[in-house]
């Protein structure tokens, strides 16, 4: 356990965005299941937190930004600075959808159309964005989840306002063509997986790496094609599942996501002006965490049945995050049996 390793290449926007959608998916269903009375403004709190975050994050970076002018020399800090503008825009236009839905569903005044008016604007924005990125190499993800659905945002609006009458499964057709796509992509993984486990002159290390991607992608395709495919059924009638039980393997590909936060590195410097890696960061404010942070255990055995255990400590070295470094080795011989402690009494005399 290399809490180091962990932690170094930790994505904290990512997480904090996979784990609101978790919570939210975990009370829409209750509440759409009877099992908790709340109001839909209740049940949509993970999503405030999640867009309010982002907001005052971003008003930070805002403020440093403008009261340090030498930041504006810097390239890289420009291109960093526009990306969090840039998203803060497209988190702003889904804010106001989502308080549309809310409102429309509490209320019921208005028509789907104008609710999902925001995402029409948000989709030419972030097509806009994705152009953007290429050309500076940026991530996207979240531009071009909502730069390619743009067809379907008009479908389901227009089929929630019955102006048309599909089926829904015929509605969900552009979700079908992207999950397609998806599928794709895990076969993709799946057979270079494949070819590098029987490839000799692949390291280890590499082949590691494809297998981890391969069941990474199949946990998280996998489950939320059958997530929609579950929902599109109960819309259309032809089951009577419980919406939680419709949930459940989205929940499986959420907490995916969120496992692939620590391994994924990444994410935009400016949020709340830190200008350096979250994890960094936090070791910063809180110094006790690198007593922590420079501990590795490291269990394995060793051929000599005389060794029962031993101690290796090795000398302090200097390092980019956690400075020095400690490293406790237990070995266990492998023949030779151990008997447990003794208990203790308490009345035993010394």
């Amino acid at each position: 356990m290399n809490p180091r390793g962990l932690f170094q290449d930790f994505n904290p926007s990512k997480f904090l965005i996979y784990a609101c959608l978790l919570l939210f998916s975990v009370l829409l269903p209750l509440r759409l299941d009877g099992v908790i009375q709340w109001s839909y403004w209740a049940v949509f709190a993970p999503i405030w937190l999640w867009k309010g975050l982002a907001m005052v994050g971003a008003a930070v970076g805002a403020a440093v930004w403008a009261r340090n002018p030498r930041y504006r020399a810097e390239g890289g800090a420009c291109v960093e600075f526009k990306a969090m503008l840039i998203a803060v825009g497209i988190h702003m236009l889904l804010l106001l959808f989502e308080v549309l839905v809310c409102d429309r569903v509490e209320r019921g005044t208005h028509f789907w159309l104008l609710v999902f008016m925001p995402l029409f604007f948000v989709s030419p924005v972030a097509v806009a964005a994705c152009v953007w990125g290429f050309r500076h190499d940026r991530s996207l993800e979240l531009e071009i989840l909502c730069s390619v659905n743009i067809l379907q945002f008009i479908f389901i609006a227009l089929r929630l306002d019955r102006i048309i009458r599909w089926p829904w499964l015929v509605v969900f057709v552009p979700l079908w063509i992207l999950m397609s796509f998806l599928c794709l992509v895990v076969l993709y993984y799946i057979v270079w997986s494949l070819l590098f486990l029987r490839s000799l002159d692949v390291v280890a290390e590499q082949r590691r790496t494809h297998v981890t991607m391969a069941i990474i992608w199949v946990l998280i395709v996998l489950p939320l094609l059958i997530f929609e495919i579950l929902l599109v059924h109960r819309l259309d009638g032809h089951n009577t599942f419980s919406y939680v039980s419709l949930f459940v393997p989205l929940w499986l590909s959420l907490i995916t996501l969120m496992a692939t936060t620590f391994r994924r590195k990444g994410g935009n410097h400016w949020w709340f002006g830190i200008r350096r890696d979250f994890c960094q960061f936090l070791l910063e404010i809180f110094p006790f965490l690198r007593e922590y942070g420079n501990i590795s255990y490291d269990l394995h055995h060793e051929d000599n049945e005389d060794a029962e255990e031993a101690s290796v400590a090795e000398a302090p070295k200097i390092g980019p995050m956690f400075g020095k470094k400690t490293r406790v080795v237990i070995t266990q011989s492998p023949g030779k049996y151990v008997p447990p402690p003794p208990k203790l009494n308490i009345d035993m005399p010394d």
